[in-house]
């Protein structure tokens, strides 16, 4: 029998309900490969070991019921951007590495009630800026299929951490491909969410009108039953409509038979190696011959998405980061300051790493007189023209499939002082995020080195489901 840190949701639900273990046992497992792997990998920054084996102990003592979420007793690493009542949330920043929130985000709020076992808060890049988790005050997150490279940004330590088996399942975040770039790179599953289908409430905010929280897992039906735990309206986040919730697991075995599916021909193209696109046609051809018709599409739009992303997400971080003034939040200036400003400047100068300091420059230079009309104004009605490009593609396919990242996992520090060859690893995931669609990163094969390659499924807003059916066959 495999080791329980190494079973999928259902799996860990099946045998709890059969008493063929115990939620503590699963606990222990996931605790024992942390301590033989983190060190290395260094995916969890915070560990909650006495608080998540008394958690797993108390649901033991309970029992389990038909009624019960699967998730009750399944343990599960949070990206540390998600509040936690009385465990430190620290974005993986300097400001806030003492930080320890007084309530729980609301997508925390339901995992407790569905009786999750939280066992830690994994790594990522600061306030969730970065796509490769090399911008943490905690240290680089290494990718466990090869300590030489990168696992993925923002959410690489969620990403790492599933599939190095150190936790059942994981919450990111995904702003611009956040979780679809470091599950792509690490092998594993990652899910970003329709704008809006999952609150935001609690959650340290990056880019507002970007943001999207999800899970990452090791099958599709992980996903799947995770989202149905944690979507849904919430009232403290204005920004969700009031739209159903399905049940996302019956999505699953229905086949692709019938389902015509785009390929989009930007995504194939130029910047794109050719074993990440022969890897992902091959997934392509297999779908084929399951019954989906494939589709050539094209969506000229996505040469601009970055320039788009670029300008907006970097005004919101800049309007966002404002709070951060060592009096409201974040980290107090040391020594002596002349006055408020000086205050300012050493506050933030401390309290904020390069990757911030740079986002925060431009979004305020995009935003400032003179500018705003040139630059952020302009970008806003080219994220509208992305929105038709999507949306007319949707009425020739069901979904759009094409790689996530034009290569597979880079070596660590390779990009690190060339922010604009950093910034194009995010090229396919970023015209989703602009849509707000939904988008699944599944696992597609292995590049000749044996880095894990990922093809990303898109559906139109609130079908989620439509991706985990066709994520499933890859």
């Amino acid at each position: 029998m495999a080791n329980l840190n190494e079973l999928t949701i259902r799996a860990v639900a099946a045998g709890l309900r059969a008493g063929d273990f115990s939620s503590e046992e699963v606990a222990q497992d996931c605790f024992k490969r942390i301590r033989e792997r983190n060190d290395d990998v260094n995916a969890f920054v915070h560990l909650t070991e006495e608080s998540a084996l008394e958690r797993a102990r108390e649901i033991d003592k309970k029992g389990f019921s038909a009624k019960d979420s699967l998730l009750k007793g399944v343990p599960v690493g949070l990206k540390d951007i998600f509040s936690t009542k009385g465990v430190r949330t620290t974005c993986c920043s300097p400001g806030l590495k003492d930080y320890v929130p007084p309530y729980d985000a609301s997508v925390v709020e339901r995992l407790r009630d569905a009786g999750m076992v939280m066992i830690g808060k994994t790594n990522m890049d600061e306030f969730a800026c970065g796509a490769s988790t090399e911008h943490s005050c905690f240290g680089v997150t290494k990718n466990p299929v090869d300590l030489d490279k990168v696992a993925g940004g923002s959410s690489g330590g969620s990403a790492a951490a599933v599939a190095d088996d150190m936790c059942i399942y994981s919450l990111g975040t995904d702003t611009g491909g956040s979780i679809r770039q470091p599950a792509s790179l690490c092998g594993t599953y990652g899910l970003k969410v329709t704008y809006g289908r999952v609150s935001r409430s609690g959650v340290t905010a990056m880019a507002s009108s970007w943001d999207t929280i999800g899970p990452f897992g090791k099958s599709v039906d992980d996903l799947a039953i995770v989202l149905g735990e944690i979507a849904g309206k919430d009232r403290r986040d204005m920004t969700m409509p009031d739209e159903k919730v399905p049940d996302y697991t019956a999505s699953l075995g229905k086949g692709v038979k019938g389902l015509k599916i785009g390929l989009p021909k930007e995504y194939f193209g130029e910047g794109i190696e050719k074993e990440t696109k022969d890897v992902v046609m091959a997934s392509v051809k297999r779908l084929e011959k399951e019954g989906a018709e494939i589709v050539k599409v094209s969506l000229p739009m996505t040469k601009y998405a970055i320039a788009v992303y670029y300008i907006s997400m970097p005004a919101e971080v800049s309007a966002n980061m404002e709070r951060y003034d060592g009096i409201r939040f974040g980290k107090k200036a040391s020594g002596d300051v002349k006055d408020l400003v000086d205050q300012y400047f050493v506050t933030r100068g401390e309290g904020f790493g390069d990757e911030m300091k740079r986002r925060i420059m431009i979004g305020t230079y995009v935003l400032s007189a003179g500018y705003m009309d040139a630059y952020y104004k302009k970008a806003m009605k080219v994220r509208t023209k992305i929105i038709e490009d999507f949306a007319a593609a949707f009425k020739k396919v069901d979904v759009l499939i094409g790689p996530v990242s034009p290569y597979p996992a880079f070596g660590i520090g390779e990009k690190l002082d060339d922010p604009l060859a950093m910034y194009m690893a995010d090229a396919l995931t970023i015209p989703a995020s602009a849509a707000g669609l939904p988008s699944l990163a599944c696992p597609a094969g292995s590049s000749k080195d044996g880095l894990p390659i990922g093809l990303q499924i898109i559906a139109p807003q609130f079908q989620e489901g439509l991706c985990l059916r066709v994520g499933e066959m890859v």
